[in-house]
Parts: C-alpha cells; sequence; structure tokens
C-alpha cells in the first residue's frame, strides 16, 4: 500500500484499519476496553495483535499513541507494517515474533489530546507511588503563566512567558516544563498521583505476551520534537551503559543518526521521570531488553508547547465557544501530525528501517 493510505483521520477510523489489517493478516488479536468512549461515541480500546510464536524467545514491541494524539501518526506505522509482506517474511525468518500495541492512550486518540482521560501524561505515569513523588520546583513557578484565565494570552502573558524563556534559554525552559510533575493536576505534564488506566492495562498486556521472552526489543512510536520529518532515535531504557550501547549497535549505523539518550544530554528530549519503559524492565525482568522511541519531528518546540497550553485550557474552560475549540484543537494536531504525504512517506521508511534494524538486533542476540 501506498504510505499515505495507511493514515487515518480520526482514531475510529484507524482503529478499523489496524484490526481489519492483522485480521487479514491472520495475526491473534486482543482488546482491552476503555472504561469510557470516543468523541463520536466509539469504543475505545488498547488493541493487542501477535505476529508471530506467543513462545517465541525474541520479541519486538512496536506502540502507538502513548500520546494519544501522537497516535495520529503511530497508527499509520503500524497500519503499514502489518501489511508489509517483506518485513513480516523477515520477522518470521529471524524467529521474532511482533507483537503491535496500537493506541496506549486511546482516549487522548480520539479527543485529540495528548494526555489519558485522567490528565495524565502516560510517559510521567510510571512511577513507583509507594515512594514521595519527583518535585518539579521549576514548573510550579511556571503553572500559572502557562494557563492563563483567558485564550489566546493577552500580550502580558506573551512577554511574560517571552522573558522566562529569554533568561532561562529555551532548553532550560522546555526542561521546567516537560520533565513532568505530580503537584498541579490540570498541569502541563502531569504525572498522577496513582497508576492510570494505560498503565495498568499495559502491565496486563506485557504479563501476557512478555514473560516468555529473553531478548525482548521496544520501538515506541512519537512526534513532537526535533527537525520536521526526522525520526530521533532516542533510547527507551534506564541509565544502563551496556543497553545504550547496544541500542547504538542496533539502530545507529547505516549512515543513521545515532541512537540519542537523556541521561547523556544528547536527545533533544529533556531529562524525564517515570518513564513508560520502566515497565519492560518491572513486567518483563527475566529479558534482555533494548528499546528506542521513534520521536519525528513536526513543528518548532515553541509552537508544541503552545499547542499544549491551549489544549489544557480548553480542558478547564468547556464552555469556549465552538469556534475558539475547533481552533485549538486544529493547532493541536498540527503540532504533532504533520498531514502531507511526504511527510508520511518519510515517517515510514525510516520505521520501516528501524524495525528491519530491530529483528537483526535480536537475532544476533
Amino acid at each position: 500500500m501506498a504510505p499515505s493510505d495507511a493514515f487515518s483521520t480520526s482514531y475510529a477510523r484507524a482503529r478499523v484499519k489496524f484490526l481489519e489489517a492483522a485480521a487479514t493478516a491472520g495475526m491473534a488479536i486482543s482488546s482491552h476496553n476503555h472504561p469510557l468512549t470516543g468523541r463520536d461515541g466509539e469504543v475505545l480500546a488498547m488493541d493487542v495483535a501477535l505476529d508471530g510464536d506467543p513462545a517465541a524467545e525474541r520479541l519486538l514491541i512496536v506502540s502507538s499513541a502513548c500520546h494519544g494524539v501522537e497516535g495520529y501518526c503511530g497508527s499509520g506505522v503500524q497500519v503499514f507494517a502489518v501489511q508489509d509482506a517483506q518485513w513480516r517474511e523477515h520477522a518470521r525468518a529471524a524467529g521474532v515474533a511482533v507483537l503491535y500495541i496500537h493506541a496506549l492512550n486511546p482516549h487522548g486518540f480520539s479527543w485529540v489530546r495528548r494526555v489519558t482521560h485522567e490528565n495524565v501524561d502516560l510517559n510521567r505515569n510510571f512511577q513507583d507511588f509507594g515512594q514521595p513523588l519527583p518535585i518539579n520546583e521549576a514548573y510550579a513557578e511556571l503553572h500559572e503563566l502557562l494557563l492563563p484565565a483567558q485564550w489566546p494570552p493577552g500580550p502580558d502573558n506573551a512577554a511574560a512567558i517571552g522573558g522566562c524563556i529569554e533568561r532561562r534559554g529555551l532548553t532550560r525552559f522546555q526542561a521546567a516544563v516537560s520533565q513532568g510533575q505530580h503537584a498541579f493536576a490540570d498541569g502541563l505534564f502531569f504525572g498522577g498521583v496513582e497508576p492510570t488506566w494505560s498503565n495498568r492495562t499495559l502491565r496486563e498486556v506485557l504479563r501476557r505476551h512478555g514473560r516468555q521472552a529473553r531478548h525482548l526489543a521496544w520501538i515506541d512510536l512519537h512526534t513532537g520534537l526535533g527537525e520536521t520529518g526526522l525520526g530521533e532515535r532516542i533510547f527507551a531504557s534506564r541509565d544502563d551503559a551496556v543497553g545504550l550501547e547496544r541500542a547504538r549497535d542496533w539502530w545507529g549505523g547505516d549512515g543513521q543518526t545515532p541512537v540519542t539518550s537523556i541521561h547523556d544530554g544528547s536527545s533533544s528530549s529533556s531529562m524525564l521521570t517515570g518513564l513508560m519503559w520502566n515497565v519492560a524492565h518491572e513486567e518483563c525482568p527475566q529479558a534482555q531488553y533494548t528499546g528506542i522511541a521513534m520521536e519525528y519531528g513536526t513543528v518548532p518546540i515553541e509552537e508544541v508547547i503552545g499547542a499544549l497550553r491551549g489544549d489544557h485550557w480548553l480542558h478547564l474552560h468547556p464552555e469556549a465557544p465552538e469556534p475558539l475549540r475547533a481552533a485549538i484543537k486544529a493547532r493541536l494536531l498540527a503540532a504533532f501530525y504533520v498531514d502531507t504525504a511526504q511527510w508520511k512517506a518519510t515517517v515510514v521508511v525510516q520505521a520501516r528501517q528501524a524495525l528491519f534494524q530491530a529483528v537483526t538486533g535480536l537475532s544476533s542476540s
């Protein structure tokens, strides 16, 4: 299929495409229904499709929509891969089973939000909630500025935000906003105070499908950071020098951009807390784990943060007039999904290469 044909204009359509493609391919499918319904009244679910031997010792996970609206991209990659006969044969011949997890955060995907229905950033939610949670003092200083009383923000607010960026520098401002925080439930990048539905459900999926694996790889699909169309390969694991070297060996060759890491400051992402891939170590401790996040660039980070601010403001102001609501949602979608054939083709080409490289790495482990 043409790359563009794999992408969809809504969560509901993306889910149908994924399930139909997986069923046609003869994959084993299971669905974990979300307690709420979608924007158009549709059923929401974290859908799982296994391609290969359930007892395989080498397992590759490919997941989408950790940050709901980013599923517009991630789902397209998955739908294309499920119908890619050459790719599927390559994995099968290497003895690698592939587990597709479609829509880790289906509610955010459907409602065009980055967060879960609990207003939680899923990729900040994998904390030990039995221990004191991290404190982000830098975010606390910015919270009221980030969510002003009116939207669009007035000139005073815009000047204050600009002043913060000028004093701190854009990198430090990004870190303060995006690192994750647990004190402001209505705020940006809120990590929650307990495991979300998506957190609990993902753990169930990994316990069911990952406990037999001796070698586990994971490609989690994201958008919103970096150069437009470039798929940055960000090391997705704990701070582990051996694991990072292995990831760079698997995915950093062939003239590609080297695998980056938040742990050594080489990534476009700031240092974060409560990251989702902690769950691989916790639920599949028997496996040697190697993972990356494929982070596709869209628009400049200032625009991404501005779009997120607007969406969080809208969540707090359901009385907002429809034209403003539509504009905020359109801006958010554009911040995480570039709806052009060229961007989609670039996304698929890079993802496909990473998939082949993951299988080669797993088969050599």
